[in-house]
């Protein structure tokens, strides 16, 4: 039997109900289309559920938010308090089956904690499932608790679910110290239920400034947006005098601090710019105050300023006593510990056993969500150390963070340590399971001039040219590459294009059947993915080279999951025009046809025949190409570049790329304008051209 929901159930309080809804829903999205979110119970109609406000919008769940709940909690215990649980159950049935009927997959989030009283006990829970069909997840939250507690919960918990009829899909235990998780995880050694381990990270129950701001209401002084996902570890109040105060700030303290305490501020801004004193997270002023307008010009005038200011209109008593009730939370822009999360639920849960028990029939459709999900899950089964050279961009530091948390590569960038380092604290990222490399003082310098000298010297390459191409950061990261010191570099989003791809010409080389360096974007559809190329490199190919390219397109389609099907685009389709583009086209074609008969190709074809069903059955009607076209090969850059980014704007496609093919070794570049989620899929990518190298 298809299983075409799952039922999670949490036992405690802050057992991560959420954190184990994402993960789910990132397997489902990866591998189905149209997926559904549903809470049986939700506190009121007039009050925004988090969790549903938080699934909807990350998951761009086709799903209006009144769907995606059952009844309201005031609703729910007048029934059962009038003995009316089945005719209750039945109503949510009725609701549950509808969303089961219309979406591949139904993922419900059982009724809070928070919820259960003495009028709707535990059981509430499983009674829903077993109405439901659906099999349980059950989440056990192991802070504070013994091992025996905990080990006697997991053996209860999955007994009473399975005792009840119902079927048990796994059981999370979340929030283990690693003692615990040690000693746990050789108990369960023999045991018969899927049950996985999670350890403790502080950083997920930690405050961040988001919170702060719609806990205490708080103005902005002073913020970047990005500032908002910046974590607190501790809540300092500035009652000290500067001297003694500078002794007790740690890495990542919120201070209160009134904002006439003008002494305080300067201590605060001198100890940022210094590497003898930890960089705190924010500073909030009581009293509605604002800084003395000197503060403020001497902060305004100061060029790489990065720390937050905040002012509630509380005093500071009342300030840090309703700190010290925030809650933290984990929302939509929460991109560092939702990125901390998904890596800590992936390296924990074996994805794989999960998908196969989900054996809902796969989809054709591939919507740009599911490609990136795609993307991550191939980057992380064959991990890769990616080379960033660009260390001093803030976007290639926050990607990397991303990267690094989510588990997708091992990081390595490069520049001086003390100033990265100093950089990523300043703007509260953690970057520590980076790998930085000082190319200017590494011992690798001296061997990489000599082996660059001795690979190019007969093509006239002096020796004072190979140390001056080595001061370089994109020269260095490729030699690593090259060495197998790294796998792969992403270079791009402060250097040219051809400051990225020359060293890779030189030094990487082309595959021995290449003789093209070409790229390709991803153009990620509502529905499909399509593969674009060349649309980044090469200017006016020949039909030798066009043929290349087509053949390099339809490899890399098919390393990603996509069916190469391809489509040699022209002006004309068919026998049916002439002149030099066309028969460029033609040419081109039958190399292919030649070189790699076994893969499906039309050309020359125009764009309309090879997309629409319709037009490719009236043009071309026996070609198994036309009409669902998925490689697109343009014949000049002019067309490519300009198509690509036509598409782009009009239909809101998402562009992944360029991503260069043809090398020996994958190299990639980025726009100069790339946003870091530009850079963290192009990471992805690179990560698995390595993992795909012979």
């Amino acid at each position: 039997m298809k299983i075409k929901s799952v039922y999670i159930s949490a036992q405690e309080k802050g057992a991560g109900t959420l954190f184990v809804s994402m993960g789910m829903m990132e397997i489902l999205k990866r591998n189905l289309h149209r997926v559904a979110f549903f809470r049986p119970v939700i506190a009121s109609k007039n009050i925004i559920d988090t969790d549903i406000s938080f699934m909807l919008e990350r998951y761009n769940l086709e799903m209006d938010y009144k769907d995606c709940y059952g009844y309201e909690i005031e609703y729910v215990e007048t029934m059962i308090a009038n003995n009316k649980t089945d005719e209750l159950v039945d109503q949510l049935i009725i609701k549950f089956k509808k969303l089961e009927s219309e979406y591949d997959f139904v993922l419900v989030e059982g009724v809070r904690h928070s919820f259960l009283t003495n009028t709707i006990n535990f059981d509430f829970n499983i009674k829903i499932a077993q109405n439901f069909g659906s099999p349980v997840i059950n989440i056990i939250n192991a802070k504070n608790r013994t091992l025996k507690d905990v080990y006697e919960d997991i053996l209860i918990e999955n007994e009473n679910s399975t005792s009840q009829g119902c079927t048990h899909f796994a059981t999370f235990v979340n929030r283990l110290d690693d003692k615990k998780l040690k000693s746990l995880t050789k108990k369960l050694q023999k045991y018969t239920y899927n049950t996985y381990l999670l350890k403790e990270i502080p950083e997920l129950d930690m405050l961040t400034l988001n919170d702060v701001i719609d806990s205490l209401d708080a103005k902005i002084v002073i913020m970047e947006p990005s500032d908002r996902t910046r974590i607190i570890r501790a809540v300092k109040v500035a009652a000290l005098t500067l001297d003694n105060f500078l002794d007790h700030i740690e890495e990542d303290d919120l201070v209160v601090v009134p904002a006439d305490r003008s002494d305080i501020i300067l201590g605060l801004l001198g100890a940022l710019h210094s590497n003898a004193y930890p960089n705190i997270s924010a500073i909030v002023f009581p009293f509605g105050m604002t800084a003395h307008p000197n503060i403020k010009k001497l902060i305004d005038g100061l060029e790489s300023f990065t720390l937050p200011v905040l002012s509630v209109k509380d005093d500071t008593y009342i300030t840090s006593r309703k700190l010290s009730k925030t809650n933290a939370r984990i929302r939509v822009t929460s991109h560092r510990k939702i990125a901390l999360a998904l890596g800590l639920f992936n390296s924990s849960v074996d994805i794989e056993a999960i998908e196969n028990k989900i054996l809902t029939a796969v989809s054709n459709v591939l919507t740009p969500m599911m490609f990136q999900y795609k993307l991550f899950d191939l980057a992380r089964k064959n991990k890769k150390r990616i080379v960033l050279p660009e260390s001093s961009d803030e976007r290639i530091l926050r990607a990397a963070e991303i990267i690094l948390r989510r588990d997708v590569a091992d990081i390595i960038l490069l520049g001086t340590e003390e100033k990265i380092i100093g950089n990523y604290l300043r703007l509260g990222l953690d970057l520590s399971k980076a790998t930085i490399i000082n190319y200017h003082k590494s011992p690798l310098r001296a061997r990489f001039v000599q082996e660059f000298y001795e690979m190019r010297k007969n093509k006239g390459l002096t020796l004072g040219a190979a140390e001056d191409a080595m001061t370089h950061s994109n020269y260095f990261g490729t030699m690593m590459v090259h060495t197998g010191l790294a796998d792969g570099m992403v270079s791009g989003a402060i250097h040219s294009t051809g400051e990225t791809i020359r060293p890779a010409l030189q030094i990487i080389k082309t595959l021995p059947d290449v003789s093209v360096v070409s790229s390709v974007f991803f153009m990620c559809l509502k529905t499909k993915v399509l593969v674009y190329g060349d649309c980044a490199v090469n200017q006016d190919p020949d039909a030798k080279s066009l043929a290349e390219i087509a053949i390099s397109s339809a490899r890399t389609a098919s390393s990603f999951g996509i069916e190469p099907k391809i489509a040699m685009l022209s002006y004309s389709t068919g026998e049916s025009g002439t002149g030099a583009d066309v028969e460029k086209v033609r040419e081109a074609t039958h190399i292919v046809m030649q070189r790699e008969p076994q893969l499906l190709i039309e050309g020359p074809i125009q764009y309309d025949a090879a997309v629409d069903m319709d037009v490719a059955k009236t043009k071309l009607p026996n070609s198994k190409v036309a009409g669902q076209a998925s490689v697109f090969i343009f014949p000049d850059l002019n067309t490519g570049n300009n198509t690509y980014k036509a598409v782009q704007r009009s239909s809101d496609a998402i562009a992944i790329g360029p991503i260069l093919q043809g090398l020996n070794k994958p190299i990639n570049d980025l726009s100069r304008g790339c946003l870091v989620e530009d850079i963290v899929n192009t990471v992805a990518i690179t990560a698995i051209q390595a993992g795909q190298q012979k």
